[in-house]
């Protein structure tokens, strides 16, 4: 088998076309889940802090100076470490974990067969249930007759 066979092989596995097509659509996701952070979630929080923006949160480790914002600081040739930068990445990953989790919760709810409930066993006819209650007084007679 040649080369190009075997990659011809390789790529046309249900595994490879799954995890092409789930790279796409996380790609997709992310934007998403980027604007939902940096345009939804972070103006208010911004605004319930006093105006902050995260994304300029940040300190200098070598350079002079103040700067009002990060690329100002970064632009001025300044070392700083934007620890803001870092806390937007955070959101976002806790928000696609959530999401994520939400959907699996739901197709797992979807894919798991519900237990069959199986019906009780119908009462026996009334001849046998006669005969099993005479068994029973039966038995009860002789357990306290003494010998």
């Amino acid at each position: 088998m040649s080369m190009l066979d075997e990659f011809k092989t390789f790529a046309m596995r249900g595994n490879a076309i799954d995890l092409a097509v789930g790279v796409v659509v996380g790609a997709a996701f992310s934007s998403i889940v980027n604007s939902l952070v940096k345009d939804i979630i972070n103006p208010p929080l911004g605004v319930l802090l006093g105006g902050i923006d995260f994304s300029n949160f940040f300190f200098v480790i070598r350079g002079e100076g103040t700067y009002p914002t990060l690329k100002a600081a970064q632009d001025a040739g300044a070392v700083v470490v934007g620890y803001g930068l870092f806390l937007n990445a955070l959101i976002n990953f806790v928000i696609v974990a959530f999401v994520l989790f939400l959907i699996l919760r739901q197709i797992n709810r979807l894919t798991t067969p519900k237990a069959v409930e199986t019906p009780a066993d119908p009462p026996p006819p009334p001849e046998i249930q006669l005969l099993r209650e005479i068994r029973d007084v039966l038995k009860a007679n002789t357990a306290t007759k003494p010998n």
